[in-house]
Parts: structure tokens; sequence; C-alpha cells
């Protein structure tokens, strides 16, 4: 098991999305977020069922900065409860998680 996390949120726009992508990166809490567009979320809100088009963002982070990180989703996001689920990255190229680890403070 490594130290490397993969985060997942969603943005209500592709400009969201980028603008949270970009603050984490120019933050150094993310080495790498990727942007996947417009897949549909169907979710309970407040007692209804909902559904949005969303972006979905992978960001790649160290468990060290996974709370820094959640907090400026929080800062960042439009949501109100915006999602900040975190995995961890049991292994990888150790080329890769090097560059990982050099990405980020």
């Amino acid at each position: 098991m490594t130290d490397k996390r993969l985060v997942l949120t969603t943005a209500g726009s592709v400009d969201e999305a980028r603008r949270i992508a970009e603050g984490l990166i120019d933050r150094k809490l993310a080495a790498c977020v990727n942007i996947v567009p417009k897949i549909v979320s169907i979710y309970r809100w407040k007692g209804k069922t909902e559904e949005a088009e969303e972006w979905l963002l992978w960001i790649k982070t160290s468990a060290a900065a996974f709370p820094h990180l959640c907090a400026a989703i929080k800062e960042m996001h439009s949501y109100e409860l915006p999602e900040c689920l975190c995995l961890t990255v049991e292994d990888g190229s150790q080329e890769y998680l090097k560059w990982l680890a050099d990405a980020l403070v």
C-alpha cells in the first residue's frame, strides 16, 4: 500500500470543474486532475430523487494532502455539499508514484 490517494468529486459545469482542478494544482494539493465530461448522476437529495449532468474529477494526491484538498474543494465549490471521496492507491509504477510525490507540497 502507498500513501497516494485518488479523490473523487463532481462539478456542475466544465468551467467549475476546470476552476477546481486548476486551484488544486496551483495549491500543490493535487499532482493531476482528470476531468471526465458529461456524466449523468442520479441521487437522493433532501428526500427527493434528483438527476443532473455533471463533470467527474479524478484527483491524484497523498494521504497527508487529503484534508487540505477536501477543505479546498468545499471552499471553491458551488454545491452545498460537494462530493469528496478518498480511495487508497494500493500500488503503481514507482516512477509515476515518485512523480506524484514530487508534484505535491
